[in-house]
């Protein structure tokens, strides 16, 4: 991708999701519109799920930060706030830097969520959320 433009790198996110989706065996619907609280709707088995979808690096610190909010930028500046987790069942979130998508419903976690990409220096496993072990839509 020549560009990494904010809105590129969410539109590839997306893509990946729709293709980790659908190999999952998931329908894939898409809104109308980008002013709806979620990216797409995945169907399975007689359920649907409203995904929202972020694109996330791995930081310095070998893991991917997950922070359940949305943020916007008009004349006023640059705002965030928390996401209605009434409105998103699952958060997909695509990593670049693995290539991989890693899902998780907000509603089991408070205002954000590190997995961890990369084996810890201290070598702890215990309280540690592997990215592996999210990368099955539930």
């Amino acid at each position: 991708m020549a560009s990494h433009h904010t809105k590129d790198k969410g539109d590839l996110g997306v893509l990946k999701a729709q293709i980790d989706l659908f190999e999952q065996g998931f329908t894939i619907f898409v809104p109308l519109t980008e002013h709806c609280p979620f990216d797409l709707v995945a169907y399975k088995e007689g359920r649907f799920s409203r995904v929202q979808v972020k694109y996330r690096a791995v930081d310095q610190f070998g893991k991917v930060d997950v922070k359940f909010s949305t943020s916007w930028a008009d004349r006023n500046g640059t705002h965030t706030s928390r996401i209605d987790k009434d409105e998103v069942d699952l958060y997909c979130v695509y990593c670049p830097d693995t290539d991989e998508c890693y899902y998780l419903r907000p509603c089991e976690y408070g205002s954000n969520v590190s997995l961890r990409v990369e084996t810890p220096k201290n070598g702890q496993t215990k309280g540690v959320n592997f990215a592996t072990s999210f990368r099955r839509a539930p």
